[in-house]
């Protein structure tokens, strides 16, 4: 009956635990409350603003003779400079490409003063390639899509996609490319990338961690209350309760509940290495904004990821005196 009550995955699982193991204790469980979703400021409010070089004006005529011309004209036109920020990143990768071959046109042509224009702006887009890429990736709608929470499946994340990994590792290791210098970039390839992002399942994977934390922090606070009370078993006795809790742990925690911990603690660890190393690569780009959110989703993250631990500190000082497999010890996190 109690399972029928609850609303399967996750969350079912986790509220019949924390119903069961307040029975033998006859404490009344509290309802956990469930933190909203954390989302990333609007990308319009992260976008950081660029200043615009002598370029931004030029009659693209004037570049005759260079295949520069055709970007600069792309970059100048009324949809090139409302292009949303993937599309200028590109154009200014397109432009980087293409300028140094378009100087030594312009010289051999004896236009220095042209020349020297596009050289400056050269200086300019390199020193602003960070943010271009901030701007178009970690500051995009598509990333924010990324930790937008959808319901939870109720396996999840039993049935996630490989898509999104593949799709973060390829931007991370473009961007670096295009940081070290090298400026090509396959523009359908790049915008799928970000359309796979849009796709994944950062969001499922914080508020599943999140309940994780709220639901056995509940679970936490009645093993407390019991403990208040002095050890579950001392002096040789042994109170009807504890067999009962020792068939809880074992059949709704350790075979159920902790599973499914290990299961998120894994896909935590497909997804994070390649965000990481792309926040890291842009490191002193990052805007305030972020920066804050960013030290918000490691915190509630983190506190997903310990949360099984600490329960089960929890549980080898309830049961500890009772059996010796709760016995305080060196173990994994996975293992009680």
């Amino acid at each position: 009956m109690l399972t029928a009550c609850t609303g399967g995955g996750q969350t079912g699982e986790l509220e019949e635990y924390l119903q069961r193991l307040a029975r033998p204790l006859d404490i009344p469980a509290q309802q956990p409350e469930i933190p909203a979703s954390l989302l990333p400021p609007r990308a319009e409010a992260l976008r950081i603003p660029l200043a615009g070089s002598k370029l931004d004006g030029l009659d693209f005529l004037r570049l005759r003779g260079c295949s520069l011309q055709q970007t600069v004209a792309k970059r100048n036109s009324s949809l090139g400079r409302v292009a949303p920020p993937s599309q200028r990143l590109l154009m200014e990768l397109a432009f980087l490409r293409e300028a140094p071959t378009c100087i030594e046109t312009l010289r051999a042509d004896g236009r220095d003063e042209l020349a020297a224009i596009i050289s400056d702006s050269i200086v300019l887009k390199r020193s602003q390639l960070p943010a271009l890429i901030f701007n178009a990736t970690l500051g995009n709608r598509e990333y924010r899509d990324f930790w937008r929470a959808t319901s939870l499946a109720q396996d999840y994340p039993g049935q996630t996609s490989s898509l999104v990994i593949t799709a973060l590792e390829q931007i991370t290791t473009d961007a670096t490319r295009w940081l070290a210098g090298d400026y090509r970039a396959d523009e359908t390839r790049f915008e799928l990338a970000l359309s796979d992002i849009a796709q994944g399942d950062g969001g499922e994977l914080l508020d599943a961690l999140s309940q994780q934390t709220a639901y056995l922090s509940a679970a936490n606070a009645l093993i407390g209350q019991a403990l208040a009370a002095g050890p579950l078993c001392a002096n040789n006795f042994q109170p009807a309760a504890a067999p009962i809790l020792r068939t809880v742990v074992g059949k709704f925690f350790i075979a159920s509940v902790q599973v499914r911990a290990s299961d998120l603690n894994q896909r935590y660890y497909q997804l994070s290495q390649p965000i990481a190393q792309l926040e890291s690569l842009l490191t002193g780009t990052l805007p305030r904004g972020y920066v804050s959110w960013l030290d918000q989703r490691e915190t509630k993250l983190s506190a997903g990821l310990q949360a099984p631990r600490r329960h089960v500190d929890q549980l080898q000082q309830l049961l500890g005196t009772c059996y010796a497999e709760f016995a305080p010890g060196p173990k994994n996190d996975t293992d009680l």
